[in-house]
């Protein structure tokens, strides 16, 4: 039986995702424009592209998402959800809309320096935003998920190694001082995403002990497409014997398995310790 829709629940998520897609493109356009550097992301290389392509940046970034988004589907198939969808559409038409509001953009601190240290933070607090909420903003995700997929690089490498090569292409067009600006524009810009958001390499290890034991499982193993280990425990008080499945997760998977426990069964029981490493041999 089809689960039935909330749509409160819907509006919901879609304002957050908005209000957060809002906030990306105020740092594209007022602090990552006027610099002129091209920092990791897809608005970036539109910004050099629009040296050369006479169109405005908010048409360059929805054609280059389309055809990231056409790619991914066909190369990664459902791996791109809705949200992703939402958020890539979103963003350019976000950059329409400042576009035709403030014609004469220019730069609000006077500072190419100042312009990309803001763009990093005022743009951080839109990707955690969408990270909280299971969501990204698609552009250099889908590369880095095409590469995770086909050349089995890990999604951070694969991340930085886009976001670089984007980075020299600012090479293109402008002066040195720029390139350098988006190199480390591009650095800093992980470091904060890594500490903040994503806690790079920082993996999770949930133990939990539920009713739903079997449903978990099939959870863990079909949707997380995750492993898990499964021990029998005694309670000491009243020394009953039960289950408790162990997993290890990244951040994202972390979300949603916490959001399918909150609603499948809110009273189970859940320890999470931090992992900072490890190792195993993928199934085949």
């Amino acid at each position: 039986m089809p689960k039935k829709i909330n749509y409160s629940e819907l509006i919901k998520e879609t304002l957050i995702l908005t209000v957060a897609v809002a906030v990306i493109a105020a740092a594209v356009f007022f602090f990552l424009v006027p610099s002129h550097a091209s920092v990791s992301s897809i608005s970036g290389l539109g910004i050099v592209l629009s040296n050369f392509i006479p169109l405005q940046l908010s048409a360059i970034t929805m054609i280059l998402n389309v055809v990231l988004l056409i790619i991914g589907f066909l190369t990664c198939g459902k791996e791109f959800g809705i949200k992703t969808v939402y958020t890539s559409i979103m963003l350019p038409l976000f950059l329409g809309l400042f576009e035709i509001l403030f014609p004469d953009n220019t730069s609000m601190t006077g500072s190419q320096e100042l312009d990309v240290l803001c763009y990093i933070l005022v743009v951080s607090i839109g990707l955690s935003i969408l990270f909280n909420r299971n969501a990204s903003s698609g552009g250099l995700d889908i590369v880095a998920k095409i590469m995770n997929k086909y050349l089995h690089m890990e999604l951070g490498k694969a991340m930085s190694l886009s976001g670089m090569c984007v980075a020299l292409s600012a090479a293109l067009v402008y002066d040195k001082k720029t390139v350098v600006l988006s190199i480390l524009g591009t650095y800093f810009n992980g470091i904060i995403l890594d500490h903040f958001i994503f806690n790079h390499n920082i993996k999770r290890r949930v133990c939990i002990i539920t009713e739903k034991e079997e449903e978990l499982r099939k959870f863990i193993l079909n949707d997380l497409h995750s492993g898990a280990t499964i021990y029998e425990s005694i309670g000491a008080y009243n020394m009953q014997k039960r289950n408790e499945i162990i997993t290890i997760v990244d951040k994202s998977e972390y979300q949603k398995l916490m959001n399918y426990m909150s609603h499948e069964d809110p009273l189970a029981f859940i320890t999470v310790y931090n992992v900072s490493d490890m190792r195993y041999q993928p199934k085949r």
